[in-house]
């Protein structure tokens, strides 16, 4: 077992049962997604999820002017 699974599962024995529920689920989605695990997930695949967050910050009167020269 590598040093960083069991620094997992000891953060994982101490956690309370509705984090530990929300890891398994993070991790299914990323094992899901298909992450491949060695650091090279696509972060262009995120961008969505980014513009509709912030989008009623970008989507102001204010940010169009302060754009608008560029």
């Amino acid at each position: 077992m590598s040093p960083l699974t069991k620094s997992l599962l000891e953060e994982l024995e101490h956690a309370p049962e509705s984090v530990q529920r929300e890891v398994l689920a993070f991790l299914r989605y990323l094992r899901a997604r298909g992450g491949g695990g060695d650091g090279s997930e696509d972060v262009h695949a995120l961008l969505p999820l980014a513009e509709s967050a912030w989008a009623a910050d970008w989507d102001t009167p204010e940010e169009d002017e302060a754009w608008r020269n560029l």
